[in-house]
């Protein structure tokens, strides 16, 4: 069950660290943001939303369902539909719009500090405890983010800003997202949440789209047809559902721990499939973005298991 867990987490994160090559690859064919986001959503969220549906009905069928009645409790599920359109329509779009400039190795980097956000905002908004030694998970990342920056400017000039500013956005979108899903999560199960926030970003993806292309300006081709495809199932659903496969056989720790590979995976494929030039740079920055967020997840992992084991000597006193 162990390995079998380690396996799905690392399909996992492979398949989650193709999403920026697919999407560069679409772009060779002359769609935006928005029409790919589009194209991409219309093909995945019927996966999630009849997932949702069979989860619904197979507790249902076994007298366990405990899920809210959504006539009791309306302003929860619009609520969840919101909280989607933040994770999965903003977030998204504007990490799909980083990508028009930013190579996805930069990209990836830039996503992967969404845990210092997390714990930013988290005691900023939420009331969570701020660690100060977190400081240095702060500084060791952003020294890495720099490095490939800088190198990036310097080779592709001004438009790599512009994209380091959207993807930032993006990562700062999903740490906010992740907070505010957790308590959604907790009274609606994992299932029905991700089907109703995946169907509040197809609404406000849908709507998006309208309000600036018409239907008729995709013009699709059997090449382009074949990205949007594996954008969609390859690196949005399958991922999705084998990381939820990996947490019920290991710990979320450990999946934590198998995800930092994902900019590895990045750059690897950059190099493989886009022929993208890997510097140094980029190496030590990867580094040092990995020890940043690592540092990070071992200084929380320690500080919790500290006040789960005072919490335990205080009911045991």
């Amino acid at each position: 069950m162990t390995w079998g867990g380690y396996i799905l987490a690392m399909l996992g994160a492979f398949l989650f660290a193709s999403k920026g090559i697919w999407i560069k690859l679409a772009y060779a064919y002359d769609i935006d943001a928005s029409a790919l986001m589009a194209l991409r959503l219309s093909i995945a969220t019927p996966f999630f939303v009849v997932f949702g549906i069979l989860t619904f009905l197979r507790a249902k069928s076994k007298g366990t369902n405990t899920l809210p009645p959504i006539d009791r409790q309306p302003g929860l599920y619009i609520r969840t539909l919101l909280v989607g359109a933040l994770g999965y329509w903003l977030a998204s779009y504007t990490d799909f719009e980083s990508l028009t400039t930013l190579s996805p190795q930069f990209e990836r980097l830039i996503l992967f500090t969404y845990p210092l956000f997390v714990i930013l905002f988290g005691a900023m908004f939420f009331k969570q405890p701020f660690r100060l030694k977190a400081v240095w998970a702060f500084a060791i990342s952003y020294a890495g983010l720099a490095m490939v920056f800088i190198t990036d400017l310097n080779a592709h000039g001004s438009a790599i800003v512009v994209g380091a500013l959207w993807c930032m956005v993006s990562s700062v979108a999903f740490a906010m997202y992740l907070l505010l899903a957790k308590p959604l999560i907790k009274r609606m199960g994992p299932s029905l949440f991700t089907s109703w926030a995946m169907s509040g970003a197809a609404i406000a993806t849908g709507t998006h789209f309208l309000l600036v292309h018409k239907i008729s300006d995709i013009h699709m081709t059997p090449p382009l047809l074949t990205l949007v495809i594996g954008l969609a199932i390859g690196a949005t659903v399958l991922p999705s559902y084998l990381t939820n496969f990996a947490l019920s056989r290991i710990s979320s720790q450990a999946n934590a721990v198998i995800s930092f590979i994902n900019p590895i995976f990045t750059l690897a494929m950059s190099a493989l499939i886009l022929n993208q030039r890997i510097s140094p740079s980029d190496l030590i920055g990867t580094l040092l973005v990995l020890t940043g967020v690592g540092l990070y997840i071992w200084i929380d992992q320690r500080a919790t298991r500290r006040e789960a084991e005072a919490q335990l000597a205080t009911s045991k006193g």
